[in-house]
């Protein structure tokens, strides 16, 4: 066999992989957009089995539902039809706990429960939370605002961390003192975390629709944050369905959206709550909070608990420490929802 025919045989195996190299990369692409709508497609799933659990758990005490309603228009939304983005409003989901056997003839006060997390939902996981506070005679709303998981892509990637995430929880409000019994001189906001963010922001920028505001464990300050969290979660704000670029190159964004560079808006009665031993939002994170208010002038409650079990949710699991701290956050509540 001569030379050139040695090399040829060699050298088409090599050429055969090259050129069979592009379609073998789109079978791994499709193959991975696949399993990314499973994913999905399986949290759609998770969402419906939680959701029965909260008629099966509360219907003894409660009159259970889930509104559909809508917040402000996805700035972010894919244009179809012509029809533009703000003359489109994004629909969202809320839940509706009500005693049962209430007077419908008054008006009650409520209290609204945003969730907590990037991404995440209101699942059964406060279900001892909103039994409590239905047992107190409080209708409980819990908005699913943009960017909560269970409802699909498309409601993930609308995600506007700090930002229309309150314009939700206002509509959800609003869609609650028109629809339902709801006193709108006696709505409380609570929320833990992410939802203490958003509790916050809510009342700092809108303290007329607010008697009162819990913050539990609350981000206060993206800046910071990000600066003691993992890369992977500064890469999700700087995705580009979220924020879209990292705190180095957006500051004035980042703090436009956190807390503590918002304290001097401060009107409602307010009550922050902290843990020493919170690994998911530092202690300092709370504590940056409280010495804001504090320089802002401001009369507000406060209290760091000193390594309390439970860490992040240390007042929201099923101890009786959890229950005895929670008792403060209701003594709070029934002082400014009398």
């Amino acid at each position: 066999m001569r030379p050139l025919q040695v090399l040829v045989l060699l050298s088409t195996p090599l050429l055969l992989v090259a050129q069979g190299a592009p379609a073998e990369s789109d079978r791994i692409k499709a193959l991975e957009s696949r399993l990314e709508r499973l994913e999905f497609q399986l949290d759609q799933v998770r969402k419906l089995a939680d959701d029965n659990l909260w008629f099966q758990r509360l219907s003894d005490i409660a009159t259970v539902d889930k509104v559909i309603l809508t917040g402000p228009p996805n700035p972010k939304g894919k244009e179809r039809y012509g029809i533009k983005n703000e003359r489109h409003p994004l629909r969202i989901y809320q839940y509706v706990f009500m005693p049962k056997g209430l007077d419908r003839g008054r008006k009650h006060p409520a209290v609204i429960l945003p969730h907590g997390g990037v991404h995440g939902d209101f699942g059964t996981y406060h279900i001892h939370l909103v039994r409590e506070m239905v047992e107190r005679g409080y209708i409980v709303l819990a908005p699913e605002y943009r960017g909560s998981t269970g409802y699909g892509r498309d409601m993930v990637e609308a995600i506007d961390y700090g930002g229309l995430e309150v314009g939700d929880l206002l509509a959800g409000r609003e869609w609650a003192v028109e629809e339902l019994p709801v006193d709108p001189r006696r709505v409380a906001i609570t929320g833990w975390s992410h939802g203490g963010l958003i509790a916050l922001l809510a009342a700092f920028d809108h303290p007329d629709k607010f008697a009162c505001v819990y913050a539990g464990v609350p981000v206060s300050d993206l800046l910071t944050r990000l600066g003691y969290h993992e890369p992977s979660y500064a890469r999700e704000f700087a995705a580009p369905y979220h924020i879209g670029k990292p705190p180095v190159e957006a500051v004035d964004e980042y703090r436009r959206r956190s807390p503590i560079w918002q304290v001097h808006k401060l009107k409602v009665p307010l009550m922050v709550t902290g843990n020493t031993n919170d690994r998911d939002v530092n202690v300092v994170e709370v504590e940056e909070l409280i010495t804001h208010l504090k320089a802002a002038g401001k009369t507000f409650q406060s209290k760091i608990y000193t390594d309390a079990p439970g860490g992040h949710s240390f007042d929201r699991i099923d101890t009786s420490f959890a229950r005895k701290a929670r008792k403060e956050m209701y003594a709070f509540l029934e002082k400014h929802l009398r």
